[in-house]
């Protein structure tokens, strides 16, 4: 039965496609912007000028501008009561009150409240502290966003100029954000195509180790291959190696039921010592003392684009391309349909038919064989060589990318590319603005935190899903 015939015969009207991008992608956006407030507050807090600044303040403060000081924590209160209370406000002067009302009294009073509190502030003395609180957070985001997606100024200037190499440097930041974003595509990916299935894979960052170290085997141990078949040949081995090391975490739970969680755990720290022990003996690039693998052939890097020191690569679009590959599989084919079917109901899936068997293992090594590529996309495309602890936790970053995407691979790439841009734009937060690094893990553990209690994000923003909401 088609989607439009089953929305008549149930009598639900099909959501339009704006309701559904805002069911999908309203409360994460909404969680991200959040935990920048939230981290915007961590940054005022941490900043020893802006605290320093109200100390100075509040020791010069003259009585009428402690009365103005309390005034202003009084309307900060009322501003907080009449955004969560507009409801229970209004329900004593009306019967029912419609629904643009309360959300239009919660806003305007709550915000008019602050700005009275703000302003307040400023007049009782204040100025100079908020000015720092102003200038602390917007010097952290700025650098952060300057150094993740580059200067506007710059980039004009460098189109303007017509110069190669001046346009190269000005797309650096944009282009090295899409860099750190690529192997949390594949490694979202991977997280997900599991979450779909019912399959908590948290063992993302081990199939990552062993693609690495299959496709570092690959790509250094086969020589005089043309790159069109020496390519294709280590990024199938690092899909390989990703599969297989899914597999057994798969067949005990398809068979005995034993938990994918603990599995997938131990499987992690087993790939990472093997990848130390390889590193230190068979794989050992000869005449150093280092624990890293020889160079990988020429003919098995992933192509750059660009030259040095732009590392933008090919590996971008092969991660394009396998989201694109995953959202067929998983909406357009009998077995994505089958691996949907078991992860939303085993029983029922089981009662039409459907093996469970087959399709968590379909489902586990296919995610095994993303996360797999993820670590092939670093050998093969960054570092070209195998080194220990090359990775920075991407597998584990994963599972958060999984959640704001709703397992959804749209929704995947955009938290990658998110996840990126953070990751990319943190190091110059923390040269120019002196903020730690740290802030980022901070932001991204908030956002999860919203994304997995909705409830926060619905009560602060008067969101709605949209079933509800034609209710009124």
């Amino acid at each position: 039965m088609s989607a439009q015939a089953t929305a008549l015969t149930s009598g639900k009207p099909k959501p339009s496609t704006w309701q559904q991008v805002r069911e999908t992608l309203g409360l994460p956006v909404l969680a991200f912007i959040t935990a920048l407030a939230v981290g915007g507050v961590i940054i005022i807090l941490t900043d020893l000028e802006v605290l320093g600044a109200f100390r100075d303040t509040l020791g010069r403060l003259a009585p009428a501008g402690y009365t103005r000081l309390i005034l202003s924590l009084v309307l900060a209160l009322v501003a907080v009561g009449l955004y969560f209370g507009a409801e229970r406000v209004l329900a004593r002067v009306m019967k029912n009150p419609p629904y643009w009302q309360t959300v239009a009294l919660s806003v305007l009073g709550g915000v008019g409240s602050l700005i009275l509190a703000y302003f307040l502030l400023r007049s009782a003395g204040f100025d100079q502290a908020l000015d720092a609180a102003q200038k602390a957070v917007s010097t952290a985001y700025g650098a952060m966003l300057e150094g993740s997606l580059g200067s506007l100024s710059a980039i004009v200037a460098a189109l303007q100029s017509g110069d190669a190499e001046a346009r190269r440097l000005a797309f650096y930041p944009m282009l090295e954000s899409l860099v750190a974003a690529t192997p949390f595509i594949f490694a979202g990916l991977s997280v997900a195509l599991g979450f779909r299935c019912g399959l908590f894979n948290i063992g993302a960052e081990g199939q990552l180790f062993m693609g690495a170290i299959f496709s570092a085997f690959v790509g250094y141990s086969l020589k005089g291959l043309p790159a069109v078949i020496h390519i294709p040949l280590a990024l199938g081995a690092g899909a390989l190696g990703g599969a297989v090391w899914a597999f057994l975490p798969a067949l005990l739970k398809a068979k005995v039921g034993t938990h994918e969680v603990i599995n997938t755990i131990m499987m992690n720290w087993i790939a990472i010592r093997l990848s130390e022990w390889l590193l230190n003996g068979p794989m050992k690039r000869p005449g150093t003392a280092n624990p890293v693998s020889p160079t990988i052939e020429a003919s098995a890097e992933l192509p750059r684009f660009f030259a040095d020191p732009i590392r933008f690569h090919l590996g971008f679009f092969i991660a394009l391309g396998a989201a694109a590959f995953i959202y067929w599989f998983l909406f357009r084919t009998t077995w994505g349909f089958e691996i949907r079917t078991v992860g939303a109901n085993p029983f029922a899936a089981k009662y039409a038919g459907m093996s469970i068997t087959r399709n968590y293992l379909i489902a586990f090594c296919m995610a095994g064989a993303l996360a797999g590529l993820a670590g092939a996309n670093e050998v093969l495309g960054l570092n070209h060589n195998l080194a220990v602890a090359f990775s920075a936790g991407t597998g584990f970053d994963a599972i958060a990318l999984a959640l704001l995407g709703k397992s959804h691979p749209l929704g995947v790439v955009l938290a990658a590319l998110l996840f990126g841009t953070l990751r990319s734009g943190g190091t110059r937060m923390q040269n120019v603005a002196k903020i730690p690094v740290d802030i980022i893990s901070v932001v991204q553990a908030l956002v999860i935190a919203f994304i997995a209690a909705p409830a926060i994000i619905r009560a602060l923003y008067r969101y709605r899903e949209e079933r509800r909401a034609a209710a009124h």
